[in-house]
């Protein structure tokens, strides 16, 4: 059974920092494109980073293009879980939103470079991330 939980978040003042983190199991890690997308109250979930297992590659959306990094750890020992990070610098009020970890069987990124199909993909819990002006 595939299983995403996501932890991290808060509040935090604008300018500032925030990470979320995505522990991932039940399927084959480093065969999905993994990522996150959020969803600001009365608005669409919107897609916002991935990180494609195969190649390494990651992919952003404009809107935080060089204020977030994701980033991808795979376990390495009995217990441990891989995770999918996004570290969130540079933290502006409009990046107030509930951040969701999901994963693509497909592992090119591709519902994070178009639209994407809720349907077709796993999703953790969300994480509410909110920044005071």
């Amino acid at each position: 059974e595939v299983q995403l939980q996501a932890s991290g978040g808060g509040l935090v003042q604008a300018g500032g920092s925030l990470r979320v983190s995505c522990a991932a199991s039940g399927f084959g890690f480093d065969d999905y494109a993994i990522g996150w997308f959020r969803q600001a109250p009365g608005k669409e979930r919107e897609a916002i980073s991935c990180f494609n297992k195969v190649d390494g590659t990651t992919v952003y959306a404009d809107s935080v293009k060089g204020r977030f990094t994701i980033s991808s750890r795979t376990a390495s020992s009995r217990g441990a879980k891989n995770t999918v990070s996004l570290q969130m610098d540079s933290l502006k009020p409009e990046d107030t939103a509930v951040y969701y970890c999901a994963a693509d069987p497909f592992p090119s990124c591709r519902y994070w470079s178009g639209p994407y199909r809720a349907s077709e993909l796993y999703w953790g819990q969300g994480t509410q991330v909110t920044v005071s002006s």
